[in-house]
């Protein structure tokens, strides 16, 4: 569904991804892990057209997105979950909503109830400005948002970063959610426990380039994975 070939992307000379490829098939959920400036959030950026890459090419469902702007691509059916959550403050909950359905105005009621079903917290803060929400309910908007598309894959940028262990959970859970439902899932984590307990496959980044890859036993068998990720 998702393929990187080759993919170089830079800040000014600054190169951040160096001959990246990775692939997401239908269905799945994969994990991409690395250290903080590893090119984790660079090569979500890139493959959600925030980024022009230098060399290479981005493919969604057979098609090469790599010039297309990001309003095309998340009319494609793929979204973009950001680090930080990146909610508009002073906004409300249910304006945050409505613009994630930007490119999809005919789905916006069928997906509200969806998120709210998902998030019951959510259908009782509508009218609240975003920016008085909680870090785990911004977290939630944030989700809840990038599903108003209605799209095939979801790309989460950190989505368990600052948040207490309770939070983390329930947004492991939604994401398992969502993949029984037939979503997607390419999974940006630092916390690479939480990011193994609901992948299939992952990728381990380094300095711009993977460095590892495979199915999740074998990535959480390796020493050096252990060592550097799992605190083994």
């Amino acid at each position: 569904m998702l393929e990187l070939q080759g993919i170089s992307t830079y800040y000014g000379k600054i190169r951040a991804l160096d001959d990246l490829s990775l692939r997401v098939e239908r269905g799945e959920i994969v994990a991409l892990i690395g250290a903080n400036g590893a090119g984790k959030t660079t090569a979500l950026r890139t493959i959600s057209g925030l980024l022009r890459p230098r060399a290479g090419r981005v493919l969604f469902a057979d098609r090469d997105i790599t010039r297309w702007p990001p309003d095309r691509i998340v009319a494609a059916g793929l979204a973009h979950c950001p680090e930080g959550r990146q909610v508009f403050p002073e906004m409300t909950v249910l304006e945050n909503l409505e613009l994630g359905a930007y490119t999809r105005p005919a789905v916006t009621g069928a997906q509200l109830e969806r998120v709210f079903a998902l998030f019951p917290i959510l259908r009782e803060r509508r009218g609240q400005r975003a920016g008085s929400l909680s870090g785990g309910e911004q977290q939630m908007l944030a989700i809840g948002r990038a599903l108003m598309a209605d799209p095939r894959l979801i790309l989460f940028d950190e989505p368990s970063l600052g948040l207490a262990p309770v939070i983390v959970r329930e947004v492991a859970r939604v994401i398992e959610t969502l993949h029984r439902g037939g979503t997607t899932v390419l999974l940006v984590e630092q916390n690479a426990s939480l990011a193994f307990a609901v992948a299939q496959r992952g990728y381990v980044l380094e300095h711009g380039r993977i460095v590892l890859e495979g199915p999740i036993p074998a990535l959480t068998g390796d020493e050096r994975v252990r060592r550097a990720y799992l605190g083994g």
